[in-house]
């Protein structure tokens, strides 16, 4: 039989080492995190960033959201949109109300629209390879608040995206 004091020793031991392994466990938590939400894509056409750019005056989009980033696109060159067409989900529908040009066909300039999700999502298409029909987009909060990233897309993809275009 242990003397009451070896016991308390052990025991005290025993705490010890469950505190110092929480702690490990909880510091680490941080860099799991990290690495569980970081992308590492193997697509090359995809660059990926926080926008650090001016900030707009008089885009009212909530700043970090998709919409914002597609008004500004517009905006910077020189085709501004108005400041009530909503989530991203109802601008196709909200364009057309406005007299915009709406279809399936990628233009430079375009606003690419879908309504998947539960808000919806929109873009701005930078570029069309006319000889393949492929085109780039860039975009804001499509895989974070306020990041900033582009993709290419195929030809085939066209028909499952609204653009919206200028005034008819």
């Amino acid at each position: 039989m242990m003397p009451a004091l070896a016991l308390a020793t052990v025991s005290f031991k025993k705490e010890i080492w469950v505190v110092l392994i929480a702690l490990g466990v909880i510091f680490s938590l941080p860099l799991v995190t990290l690495a569980s939400t970081s992308s590492f894509s193997s697509d090359k056409t995809s660059a990926l960033s926080l926008y650090t750019g001016p900030v707009s005056t008089t885009d009212t989009y909530y700043f970090g959201q998709c919409t914002y980033w597609a008004a500004l696109r517009r905006q910077q060159t020189g085709n501004p949109i108005p400041n009530n067409w909503g989530n991203a989900n109802t601008w196709a529908v909200n364009a057309r109300l406005a007299g915009y040009q709406v279809d399936h066909i990628p233009a430079v300039g375009a606003v690419m629209q879908t309504t998947a999700g539960p808000f919806g999502h929109v873009a701005f298409v930078e570029s069309v390879n006319s000889g393949e029909g492929s085109w780039a987009i860039s975009e804001m909060n499509f895989k974070g608040w306020d990041v900033t990233d582009s993709r290419t897309f195929s030809a085939a993809e066209a028909n499952d995206y609204s653009f919206i275009h200028g005034k008819q």
